[in-house]
């Protein structure tokens, strides 16, 4: 069974399974999710907790004794396995399959399996899809920018309070990337304030500008043609003092990208096998599609000559300002020259 994060406490308001997996990029989603399944489990008597990582020379045949070693006096128990790495390795891989298995359905036990985010190809793993049809796994992924208002409208519902969509807006823009902070804003809001609306004044004073921006971001929001994103994220990683041939790789390597697909696409070539040829996969070949439909093959190169003008400026073999330069490159990317 799949869940997300917020069908989580239904799920186990009716009962518990008897092995559950987290993974997702979010550490504050999976920590909330990891709790509220400790505490159900406690509530219905798994007294006892054992919790192991799996460290790259650890030995499986640990979780199998685990699982195995019932105190014969005490309740149930509750095996709490963490792999940091998410890559169990060959051994590891055919233990979980095993223990998926034999002991999911054990009586008086539960098995928790907390990961990292996982690729696409390792949640394809055939470890990854037996614990997964054996129990419920819940996918921790941050909502993305457009949901963010949402998410950060139902955690005020949950301490009564409530605030202008373009509260909400502000909220989100300023603790974009970093969903821990997004959570002590929340509870700040609680403390600064009583239950009821809030207004947007209230929320401008309290909320710090905790945005985490990076080059992935960047990346994200020039596929998606999001022009004022580009811009935001662009001064932010200014004034985090990132890198400019950091920044500049991420930027260029977008319009190699786009340049060779559109290549492809204007030659009555088959854009998947292009895509495969670059090796983007999965959910990735999707975020290609749009741009496409917006860039030519002349367009996405004058891009990447851009992008080389720039990078003499960078290694000062040219006059000009880098940043404003990227700016004009993300924007032309984005599909909205300025």
């Amino acid at each position: 069974m799949l869940l997300r994060p917020e069908q989580l406490a239904g799920h186990l308001d009716k009962g518990l399974a008897g092995l559950y997996v987290l993974h997702g990029d979010e550490p504050l989603l999976v920590i909330e999710a990891g709790d509220a399944i400790r505490a159900a489990a406690r509530r219905r008597g798994f007294e006892e907790r054992e919790v192991l990582v799996a460290t790259p020379n650890w030995r499986w045949d640990e979780l199998f004794l685990a699982g195995g070693n019932m105190s014969l006096f005490g309740g149930s128990k509750l095996v709490d396995l963490r792999i940091p790495s998410g890559k169990p390795g060959r051994d590891g891989g055919e233990a979980l399959q095993r223990y998926a298995r034999e002991m999911a359905d054990v009586h008086g036990m539960l098995t928790l399996v907390t990961l990292p985010q996982l690729e696409w190809q390792a949640r394809k793993a055939a470890w990854f899809t037996a614990l997964a049809e054996a129990g419920v796994a819940v996918e921790c992924n941050a909502p993305p920018l457009r949901d963010l208002p949402d998410w950060i409208a139902a955690r005020l519902a949950r301490q009564s309070q409530d605030a202008p969509r373009e509260a909400l807006q502000f909220i989100a823009e300023h603790v974009e990337g970093n969903l821990l902070a997004a959570h002590q804003e929340i509870l700040k809001l609680g403390l600064l304030h009583p239950a009821g609306a809030l207004t947007l004044e209230q929320v401008e004073a309290a909320v710090l500008n905790v945005a985490r921006y990076d080059v992935d971001k960047l990346r994200a929001a020039v596929l998606a043609g999001d022009a004022a994103r580009c811009a935001r994220l662009l001064d932010g990683l200014k004034g985090e003092d990132a890198a400019p041939p950091l920044v500049l790789w991420a930027l260029a390597t977008e319009a190699r990208t786009l340049a060779a697909l559109a290549g492809a696409r204007d030659r009555g070539g088959s854009l998947d096998e292009a895509m495969k040829t670059l090796r983007i996969f999965g959910p990735r070949q999707g975020a290609y599609r749009a741009p496409l439909q917006r860039t030519s093959a002349r367009a996405a190169t004058a891009a990447l000559l851009h992008a080389a003008r720039i990078d003499r400026m960078v290694k000062g073999l040219a006059t000009g300002d880098v940043w404003d330069e990227m700016l004009q490159l993300a924007l032309r990317l984005a599909g909205r020259p300025a």
